[in-house]
């Protein structure tokens, strides 16, 4: 009984450790709003309403979130990546704090706070865009560092020589970054479809239901990058 009440205790530790983030409650409404708009597949309903609700509703989670990516842009990179992969790192962070800066002057506009209509309109649209960028920028940095990790997991591999290379715990580091830039990469490709689904730059190919489906899977992935360490939960 007493064994059963410690799990409960250490997953509900767990839970609240995750939902106590205002990044992870964003995402989840993210997965809730991308799934509606593909059930919408943008026709008028109670989906779609959830869709729009849900979309106003994540922009105050995205409050002042642009200071983060302002951070990173002027911090120092680590010690020895490559210049194209550092300008593309700083350009992803400027293109994501641009859109999250401009996303606030949106959700004025939804709220009826800023009155010009069409100018807030226009301005979604630039910090789509600038979504689009950073989603490209963050995709060819995790190209960039995948090769990398591969290169030296290779140099690794060959210095070990017949030693079991799953035992050596540089070896597992490694390999755990590899995943984890691999899952990164396959999320930032998703999110250059949504980007793209969103402007409406390929309408008959990327249509709403394509970008709801796309969107859907890329939220679970980014609620799946932010779970705790179950270590962490049960210290807590």
């Amino acid at each position: 009984m007493s064994s059963s009440l410690d799990v409960a205790r250490a997953e509900l530790a767990f839970a609240v450790l995750y939902l106590n983030k205002a990044e992870a409650r964003d995402k989840i409404c993210r997965a809730i709003q991308y799934g509606s708009k593909f059930l919408s597949n943008g026709e008028p309903g109670t989906a779609q309403n959830v869709d729009k609700s849900t979309s106003l509703a994540r922009k105050v989670f995205r409050l002042f979130k642009f200071i983060n990516d302002l951070h990173a842009l002027v911090s120092p990179n680590a010690p020895g990546t490559p210049l194209p992969l550092i300008l593309l790192g700083k350009s992803k962070n400027a293109l994501l704090s641009t859109f999250l800066f401009l996303d606030q002057i949106v959700w004025l506009g939804r709220t009826g706070i800023y009155k010009n209509k069409e100018r807030s309109e226009l301005i979604g649209r630039i910090s789509l865009f600038c979504w689009l960028g950073s989603s490209v920028c963050t995709t060819l940095v995790e190209i960039g560092e995948l090769g990398r990790l591969s290169a030296s997991m290779k140099k690794l591999e060959k210095e070990l020589k017949n030693a079991n290379k799953h035992k050596n715990e540089q070896y597992r580091v490694k390999l755990q970054k590899s995943n984890e830039r691999t899952l990164a990469l396959v999320k930032a490709g998703m999110d250059i479809v949504v980007a793209v689904g969103l402007l409406q730059l390929a309408p008959k190919k990327v249509t709403p239901r394509v970008t709801g489906a796309f969107g859907f899977v890329s939220s679970l992935i980014s609620c799946y990058q932010l779970l705790p360490s179950p270590q962490k939960a049960k210290t807590t």
